[in-house]
């Protein structure tokens, strides 16, 4: 069922699929640099662009950034350097990383951007992101079914300097909005990070001890604001929402813990992207019509949990 998915994605893009069993040449160097591998989500990322990057002949160069465009800017010094073929690139900063892009691009080394979109168009000759928006719209939805129409709650949001934090966060104030008896007593940024995430729950707890639900950018500080309301005793009164589909956050909706997450399809746009780029390098074409390529998300809760099977992927 994988494989079928993963085919009606690289048809839908023009991107064509390795037969299998197929002799792959030396193709050169594929440098594939990610935010921060600590992270499943950014982990799952580089790993599938690695693994597709060498099933096509490449060698796959992974490294992250941390989301420090300096030391993304020394990456792609390193890729300009080693003479790759391709950059594939989760950016920093959705402003801040556009020098870097445009850096590679003078050089003569095309880009193809993954998961967060950077502020310029026509530099990079594709970027592959999620859905933000419709996927923000799929978990607020769910996060009304449990809490109700009537709650307070508190909201966790991610890097300002990612545009999916903003694009989440408005996607879910277009769904809670419409409901007057909702009120957001709260909200605060935790980067992405889950220690962040605990602790910002924490301080809103102490500010608020009788929310009804937490709404999170991420799975990351969605599992940080788990653990901050088992430590106040609450988890069983708080429904808790992410965003992601990393393996904890399933665990955590199997256990009952977290209402649902959101699953963002990063194991097939980092595939597709790295086939796109090896389209580009052997043909001069992406093979697509655009510049930005979105792909929707997937809802994950109770009733279909047990459908994952693999990092990232919900059978469908």
């Amino acid at each position: 069922m994988k494989g079928k998915r993963l085919l009606i994605a690289a048809l839908a893009v023009g991107v064509p699929l390795l037969a299998s069993g197929a002799s792959a040449q030396d193709k050169g160097l594929m440098s594939i640099i990610v935010n921060d591998t600590s992270n499943p989500y950014w982990f799952t990322e580089g790993k599938i662009a690695e693994e597709t990057a060498e099933k096509l002949g490449y060698e796959a160069d992974v490294s992250s950034h941390k989301g420090d465009t300096n030391t993304e800017s020394r990456q792609i010094d390193t890729a300009i350097t080693n003479q790759a073929e391709a950059i594939i690139l989760d950016p920093a900063n959705a402003d801040g990383s556009i020098g870097a892009v445009r850096k590679a691009v003078e050089a003569g080394i095309p880009v193809f951007i993954i998961n967060a979109e950077i502020n310029q168009q026509g530099l990079a000759e594709a970027q592959l992101v999620s859905n933000n928006a419709q996927g923000a719209a799929l978990g607020a939805q769910q996060w009304i079914k449990s809490v109700g129409d009537s709650a307070r709650y508190v909201e966790l949001k991610g890097a300002p300097s990612d545009n999916n934090a903003a694009t989440r966060s408005n996607g879910y104030e277009t769904v809670l909005s419409q409901y007057p008896g909702l009120e957001k007593v709260a909200s605060d940024v935790a980067n992405w990070d889950r220690t962040q995430g605990f602790n910002k729950t924490q301080s809103m707890l102490q500010a608020n001890p009788d929310i009804d639900g937490v709404i999170s950018g991420n799975d990351e500080m969605a599992l940080g604001a788990i653990s901050a309301l088992k430590e106040a005793g609450k988890l069983d009164d708080v429904v808790v929402g992410g965003f992601d589909g990393s393996p904890d956050a399933v665990e955590a909706v199997k256990a009952g813990e977290m209402d649902y997450t959101v699953l963002q399809p990063v194991a097939i746009f980092s595939e597709m992207a790295v086939r796109m780029a090896d389209k580009y390098v052997t043909t001069g074409e992406t093979g697509v019509d655009g510049e930005k390529q979105l792909f929707d998300c997937f809802l994950i809760t109770s009733d279909n949990v047990d459908d994952y099977t693999d990092p990232f992927v919900l059978e469908q």
